[in-house]
């Protein structure tokens, strides 16, 4: 299998790397600027974090492109999630309340990356801006006290976003976030 993790400038796209490599994937980073082209072996895609406000407004080079066109289950996290939200049509504004550090979130869908894991868990936040509003064909997944959308898929596609990052070692469960990610690569 092999999962590719699109570089957005994220402060933590290395360790996203990192952790599909612990889960023993063939995991590779690549610039946001690559074409599908180049890379026809995707099992899945990871959409990065990125630079403080680019969820909000800017642009993540072929992201969109990825999310169109590709043929592979994809994950978008903290900005990458704001893309996919404002991709297919929903909304990203400031924060009320940027969180940074220790949230706790509720799961209201337990399957998809969520299966088998608790309804509430401990997540890891850093982000000023957050989707207000999800794009139609999506499904909200978790939400915490500041942040309505923590997670979501679309209904008919394996696309994920989550505002958290399951990367760090202090999100509960993030191993197995990426995990359960890995199985609808298969």
């Amino acid at each position: 299998m092999k999962v590719y993790v699109v570089d957005n400038g994220g402060q933590w796209t290395h360790r996203e790397w990192r952790t599909l490599r612990y889960l023993e994937v063939e995991a590779e980073i690549i610039p946001n600027t690559t074409s599908l082209k180049e890379i026809p072996d995707a099992d899945g895609m990871v959409l990065s974090g990125g630079a403080p406000r680019i969820g909000l407004s800017g642009d993540l080079g072929n992201c969109g492109k990825y999310l169109d066109n590709g043929d592979c289950p994809i994950i978008g996290i903290c900005a990458g999630h704001q893309f996919m939200a404002r991709h297919f049509g929903g909304r990203c504004e400031p924060a009320k309340i940027p969180e940074f550090g220790r949230v706790e979130i509720s799961v209201t869908e337990r399957n998809g990356i969520f299966k088998n894991l608790p309804r509430r868990m401990i997540v890891w936040e850093s982000h000023n801006d957050e989707v207000t509003m999800i794009p139609e064909n999506f499904k909200l997944l978790a939400s915490s006290g500041n942040c309505k959308v923590q997670a979501m898929k679309h209904e008919d596609k394996p696309l994920y976003g989550l505002q958290f990052h399951p990367e760090v070692e202090h999100t509960e469960y993030g191993a197995q976030i990426f995990q359960n990610f890995l199985e609808e690569c298969r």
